[in-house]
């Protein structure tokens, strides 16, 4: 029995140059947004010692083990931690995933930011950071972020400014040490591929966030009573 519906090539020469076209086309178009985070965002990348200062490091959320901070995102606290210290920021707002009662990332990182010398009280949550644009747009939003430095991966790092730049907030970023290249570290780069798709659509749309809520004066309070 014969398969119908077979794919077939077109039989002119003129045919067969549309089609090459066709997926040429297709190609760049897939590859449009990669290409806007990169061209937009690499020249905001810095590293810990000449990123510009700035009220507050953004630091976003990279999974838990076991109610700890994952490896990545343990790398992402200590870069904040070394900002901090050297008065590169005024405030931490750490942001991450607590849409459930046994899985919460602020707090996580909050108590890994303490335990390393950070004032509590320099510290600010945001609960409902449940992806890239959800932190970014909340933390406008709600807790009135204008000026940030944003910590995260390198392969993550430019869509994140991407995005908080499409937010309203004027940053830089600063990527993590350098993380061993293993499996987790090249899936989280090809991941970004499609994931920049989705972001330039939420640059051009504007969404609101899942869950936007009041505005919270946590980080106003803490900014404020610097140095009582």
């Amino acid at each position: 029995m014969r398969l119908r519906g077979r794919l077939r090539l077109p039989r002119t020469t003129a045919g067969r140059r549309r089609a090459l076209w066709a997926v040429v086309a297709g190609c760049l178009l897939a590859l449009a947004p990669v290409t806007w985070v990169y061209a937009s965002a690499t020249p905001r990348v810095r590293d810990a010692g000449s990123v510009p200062e700035a009220p507050v490091a953004m630091v976003f959320g990279a999974g838990l083990r076991d109610g700890e901070p994952s490896p990545y995102l343990a790398h992402r606290l200590d870069a904040a931690v070394e900002l901090y210290r050297a008065g590169k920021v005024r405030v931490v707002l750490v942001t991450g995933d607590n849409s459930r009662t046994e899985y919460d990332e602020p707090d996580a990182m909050r108590t890994y930011l303490t335990q390393r010398g950070v004032p509590d009280g320099r510290i600010v949550s945001d609960f409902a950071g449940f992806d890239t644009w959800d932190s970014c747009t909340r933390a406008v939003r709600v807790f009135g972020v204008r000026t940030a430095v944003l910590i995260s991966q390198g392969f993550h790092i430019r869509r994140a400014l991407a995005l908080c730049g499409a937010a309203g907030i004027d940053a830089y970023g600063v990527g993590a040490a350098a993380d061993a290249h293993d499996v987790t570290w090249y899936a989280g780069g090809a991941r970004e591929v499609f994931a920049s798709g989705k972001a330039a659509v939420e640059a051009l749309v504007r969404p609101g966030p899942r869950f936007l809520g009041p505005r919270e004066p946590g980080l106003a309070r803490a900014l404020a009573s610097e140095g009582r």
